[in-house]
């Protein structure tokens, strides 16, 4: 009824920059999707004020009918990102949407390891929300770098380990191509992290591998022992003592 009036905008956006097909799309409302996209005058690709288009929204809000819908127009990108970088993959995996993360990487033109404006990949928002199961879907893909640090220099292991993601830690570690050892730009490693918030089996995963430093030191001389102490973590403390002739305390 609206849409046969002459006066009715399709495109007109709210304060936000947000456009009916832009709230249809987070919705899920596939029949309105259906009507407003079959109008010569809708501009689909339309972005709100965050540069954040209906098909953004759609893969935030995990519906896997819209995002079909959208996928069969030529006129809209798939790996479009947002102001800070980030793109539809981006936006459906930390929230959980393992349906819209397969449909976006079946196709060709869609990056799956392309990082935000911090440096962080699909793939390391999903290890520092620690969901195992969708962890493994991109690292099955041979153009996926598991170990690829962000602009402070933590990678999908390190905020796997810094959170307490124990599951997300060990399948990292099961891999040749990633460094369990390597440290941020301020030289924390994923052990530095989970001795300072007394993550104790992220811990024991790290401490079982002959690749990682158990006293490793941050830039300020910091250890991971002298870290456990210093926020009273007596589990990670038993862990990590070291033999008599070694000192807890940093240099």
């Amino acid at each position: 009824m609206l849409l046969g009036r002459d006066g009715v905008d399709p495109n007109k956006s709210d304060n936000q920059g947000r456009t009916p097909l832009c709230l249809a799309a987070s919705e899920g409302r596939e029949g309105v999707m259906k009507i407003l996209l079959g109008r010569g005058d809708i501009t689909p690709d339309k972005a709100d004020n965050n540069g954040q288009a209906p098909f953004w929204w759609a893969a935030l809000s995990g519906h896997d009918g819209v995002m079909n819908i959208l996928l069969g127009r030529d006129d809209l990108s798939p790996d479009r990102p947002d102001n800070i970088g980030r793109t539809l993959l981006w936006a459906a995996t930390p929230e959980g949407h393992e349906g819209v993360v397969k449909i976006l990487l079946a196709r060709d033109n869609v990056n799956p390891d392309r990082p935000d404006n911090k440096g962080q990949t699909p793939l390391w928002a999903a290890a520092s929300e620690g969901d195992d199961g969708l962890m493994n879907i991109p690292l099955g893909r041979d153009d996926v770098n598991p170990d690829k640090p962000d602009n402070k220099g933590r990678t999908p292991p390190w905020t796997a380990a810094s959170e307490g993601h124990q599951g997300g830690v060990k399948i990292l570690l099961g891999r040749d191509d990633v460094n369990p050892d390597r440290p941020n730009i301020n030289g924390r490693t994923p052990l530095w992290w989970a001795a300072r918030d007394g993550h104790g089996g992220v811990i024991q995963l790290l401490l079982s591998r002959e690749d990682v430093t158990p006293d490793k030191p941050d830039k300020y001389g910091q250890t991971p022992l002298f870290c456990a102490f210093e926020n009273g973590h007596l589990g990670a403390i038993a862990l990590l003592q070291p033999p008599e002739s070694a000192s807890p305390n940093p240099p």
